[in-house]
């Protein structure tokens, strides 16, 4: 079993910056890929950024540029820099993590952009 805790979540204006972080622990032996997802009321979920144990990123279009996901495999955590955001990026954010073909998820961190 694996246990992911987000934090870093919470109100900021428009063009302000948040970073969120989510510490895995338990059974991490073999964590792959880590990442983010997150979904806005009335909205599926979506993928924002994920990165690989070896570092390789991807970023949804709507945030490149403004976002930057890293991780520190000693730390079995992974962060999620948040620059110029938006009220479009408001949402509850979520961290997964991929073990030997199973996906675990946190529980979710809100991120609300006031316009």
């Amino acid at each position: 079993q694996v246990r992911l805790v987000e934090s870093g979540g919470g109100l900021v204006q428009a063009g302000g910056s948040l970073r969120l972080s989510c510490a895995a622990s338990g059974y991490i032996v073999s964590i792959g890929a880590m990442g983010w997802y997150r979904q806005a009321p009335g909205k599926q979920r979506e993928l924002v950024a994920d990165i690989t144990r070896g570092g390789s990123t991807k970023y949804a279009d709507s945030v490149k540029g403004r976002f930057t996901i890293s991780r520190d495999n000693a730390k079995n955590t992974v962060y999620l820099q948040m620059n110029s955001l938006k009220p479009e990026d408001t949402a509850v954010y979520y961290c997964n993590a991929d073990r030997v073909g199973f996906r675990y998820w946190g529980q979710g961190t809100q991120v609300t952009v006031s316009s």
